[in-house]
């Protein structure tokens, strides 16, 4: 671990949030090998030290041996399982945070049943253990692709300003299962009155990111690191939304702690909103110092690559404002702390 993500860590533990609230308590996280479950692990493992909470971190995960790698030093109960299959786990649980999801894009294209399930089933399985254990708080992580493609004219988009998918298309898969969980998560809530937030996240990197992660934003790095052009597959006419790591993981514990419950909040950084193609730029000009190009080079299909539809929205974080959420890590600054972790890593 690199001295950003220290400082990225301590930083969490040091926002005033209840804290005191979860002493004693036991807290479980799933997909605690992806990049937002294992910076939570992380984080409750540095709050716990700071706050002395005596708190119980349970990870679930598809790989132990993994989970062991990622999650390094840090004090926790692992639990490997399909997260398709029910959870059983004989203690108390009073806080869960459900991170469980497939984020390769190639991989929601080529397997869309198996994305759907593990959503799906996986949500299911959690909310059940969520109302059997009779939690203080769940948060359940939900993306900014349930938005589909929204109404161009609109100057934000709100948690209510849905669009439109194309159900016809497997990558909907992803979109369209994340709806269909915030969905039983309400459902959940209204039945069975299961304390459920749902964060809608921007797209999240910075200090935390693996080397071998393969989306967009860090390919753009790994071109600026190289000192090879930056090549678009797209023509980067598509709106971005972003988040630093350590901004989005304090909104996920605010909502954790001071949410409200059934309701859900935009995690986004609105200053960080443009283009693909303008990232690409910026990226580029500022931290390979112009030393790179943008190059474009279109495949005949995009389907191959599993991206996104294109889409012109900027998400609104008016509602995590109102909680008191400030991001204040910008994109340029979010490449530089990726890239100085990274290098640490390396």
């Amino acid at each position: 671990m690199g001295r950003v993500l220290q400082e990225d860590l301590e930083s969490i533990a040091a926002y005033p949030l209840p804290w005191h609230e979860m002493r004693n308590s036991t807290v479980l996280i799933t997909g605690a090998t992806g990049l937002i479950g294992s910076l939570l692990v992380k984080a409750f493992h540095t709050a716990n030290k700071r706050h002395q909470l005596d708190l119980k971190i349970v990870a679930v995960v598809r790989n132990v041996e993994k989970a062991k790698a990622v999650l390094h030093g840090c004090d926790v109960q692992l639990i490997e399982q399909d997260i398709r299959k029910p959870i059983f786990y004989g203690d108390d649980v009073h806080y869960i945070i459900h991170c469980a999801a497939v984020t390769k894009s190639k991989e929601m294209v080529t397997y869309p049943v198996e994305n759907i399930e593990i959503s799906v089933h996986g949500t299911e399985n959690i909310l059940k253990l969520a109302r059997d254990k009779r939690v203080r708080s769940l948060v359940y992580l939900s993306s900014m692709e349930v938005y589909g493609i929204t109404d161009p004219g609109l100057e934000k988009v709100s948690e209510d300003q849905l669009g439109y998918l194309d159900l016809k298309n497997p990558r909907s898969c992803y979109a369209e299962g994340k709806r269909l969980c915030e969905c039983l998560c309400n459902c959940y809530h209204a039945e069975y009155g299961v304390p459920v937030k749902i964060a809608r996240l921007a797209q999240v990197f910075g200090a935390g990111v693996s080397r071998e992660e393969s989306r967009v934003f860090a390919q753009f790095a790994k071109s600026a690191m190289a000192g090879q052009d930056i090549v678009l597959h797209t023509d980067g006419s598509s709106s971005g939304n972003y988040c630093y790591t350590a901004d989005a993981i304090k909104g996920i514990l605010l909502l954790l702690l001071k949410g409200e419950n059934g309701e859900t909040y935009n995690i986004s950084n609105e200053e960080t909103n443009m283009t693909i193609r303008e990232m690409a730029e910026l990226v580029a000009e500022k931290i390979a110092e112009g030393k790179v190009s943008v190059v474009t080079d279109i495949p005949e299909s995009e389907l191959m690559y599993g991206y996104a539809p294109k889409v012109r929205m900027k998400l609104s974080a008016d509602k995590m404002r109102k909680l008191g959420w400030n991001p204040t890590v910008g994109l340029e600054q979010m490449y530089q702390k990726m890239i100085e972790e990274l290098t640490y890593d390396k």
